[in-house]
């Protein structure tokens, strides 16, 4: 794969949020780039204005002819799209070069020192912190983000000069496997994907190896209590962190009237005063790993405070619309008990004596057959939880399988029902809310301005 020779690049499933962060990486590079989605979105809109063509009909003859040239063309794939798929099935009997996201990632920063963020949850917005402080210090750094940063508005980062390169490394088909990380944070090891890799002992063996990637010279920062027992390379640094302890941790943290501040502590340092650019209980142990990753390669801590005060999220992360005395709206991408219960818990803590009411939309059928009552039990954190259908994905249904398995777990008590997500303006709007969290990472987001106007014309 030599990247410098080639002229086009195409996108087999282009709308993706670390496939678009190549597109835009190719297309700054000057490459001409094409793709196939299934569907139009907000992000496919942005790409084919920033100059990606992009249709959504699986069909070879709207692949464009400078795409047909095997010689100067790379094809990258999503391991979502089926292997049957029609325009994948050509580029393969056609001889030409395909390879997944994950390996052309691995390739484009191997030349680069990368700061790699893993883990089941956490790693979204610990990376995209991270990079936010690398990037508004002189250090600098090229970051490749699993969302939208709301502080510059995409997914890729780019700098001319930084030898960083900051990387959301995601487990899912393994594909952190195709990094070379010179330092990593592991966030949570909270077994997933079990559809691929089909028993907890099999996931920690995946982050195990993960761990033996990180190379010499380099350093891990380890979530302190996670279930893992690291790997490392002679010469790699490890260090633990958490939100209260561990090499690098928070202390004096004061939380109130909508703020959050903290003390970080490092093996070496403690920069007193930071302030939460966004203020969310969970973002103190997001915050604790950022810090660390860009203490340990020179950021300054007059950068750091700087930084961590002016961080503002990432999109549908603790994504809030509306923020007033009398109601609460935001939206979190959490799609995995253990996120979900994080999630409840942050905002519990902001706001201790509102009623909660979550909205779920599960997110594929396997992972709600073997976390049905893992959900149950993070949704019973909440005070009202509506349910509504799972949001298959790239997979079909399973008998038995449905948003009732989480329903009819939850705890004693609560208030509960199913509703379609077309019928959900019609329910919210029959109803009295305080805090109002959509949760889950399938289209129930396309609902939140609808529901964002709804809220705001009662408020009015």
């Amino acid at each position: 794969m030599n990247i410098e020779t080639i002229k086009s690049v195409y996108f087999v499933g282009a709308g993706g949020i670390g496939m678009s962060a190549l597109i835009r990486y190719f297309l700054s590079k000057g490459k001409s780039v094409a793709g196939y989605d299934r569907t139009p979105s907000e992000l496919t809109g942005h790409l084919i204005a920033e100059g990606a063509q992009i249709h959504y009909e699986e069909n070879t003859a709207l692949i464009p002819e400078n795409c047909k040239d095997k010689a100067t063309t790379l094809v990258v794939y999503t391991p979502a799209i089926p292997q049957e798929h029609a325009e994948l099935t050509y580029f393969r009997k056609e001889g030409f070069e395909i390879y997944k996201r994950s390996q052309v990632l691995g390739a484009i920063t191997r030349s680069s020192k990368g700061l790699c963020v893993a883990g089941t949850h956490g790693k979204t917005t610990t990376s995209t912190m991270a990079a936010h402080l690398f990037h508004q210090s002189h250090v600098g750094c090229t970051a490749f983000l699993g969302g939208i940063s709301k502080n510059y508005g995409t997914n890729l980062l780019l700098s001319q000069a930084s030898p960083y390169t900051v990387i959301e490394a995601d487990e899912f088909d393994r594909s952190f496997h195709w990094l070379s990380p010179y330092m990593s944070v592991i966030t949570a090891t909270d077994p997933d994907h079990l559809d691929i890799y089909g028993t907890r002992e099999a996931y920690l063996e995946s982050f195990r190896h993960y761990t033996t990637l990180i190379q010499p010279e380099g350093a891990l920062i380890i979530r302190k209590g996670i279930d893992l027992q690291p790997d490392v390379q002679p010469g790699v640094r490890l260090y633990t962190y958490s939100r209260d302890e561990g090499d690098f941790h928070a202390e004096n943290i004061r939380i109130g009237n909508g703020e959050i501040y903290l003390d970080f502590v490092a093996p070496d340092t403690r920069i007193d005063g930071i302030r939460l650019g966004v203020p969310i209980g969970i973002n103190i142990e997001n915050g604790v790993a950022a810090m660390a990753l860009a203490h340990l390669n020179g950021v300054t801590g007059e950068e750091i405070r700087q930084g961590m005060a002016s961080f503002r999220g990432v999109d549908r992360r603790f994504d809030f619309k509306i923020k007033t005395d009398k109601t609460v709206f935001l939206s979190d991408y959490a799609h995995h008990p253990a996120e979900i219960a994080q999630s409840v818990k942050s905002i519990r803590e902001l706001y201790r004596d509102k009623k909660i009411t979550a909205i779920f939309q599960p997110h594929l059928y396997t992972r709600t057959r073997d976390f049905y009552k893992e959900f149950a039990d993070s949704l019973s954190l909440s005070d009202e939880v509506i349910l509504t259908e799972i949001y298959p994905a790239r997979e079909q249904p399973i008998p038995g399988v449905s948003s009732r398995l989480i329903y009819d777990n939850l705890r004693p008590g609560i208030e509960k029902c199913i509703c379609p997500k077309e019928d959900i303006l019609r329910l919210l709007s029959e109803k009295a809310v305080e805090v109002l969290i959509v949760l889950g990472a399938g289209d129930l987001d396309n609902y939140v301005p609808s529901i964002t106007r709804l809220l705001e014309q009662r408020a009015k």
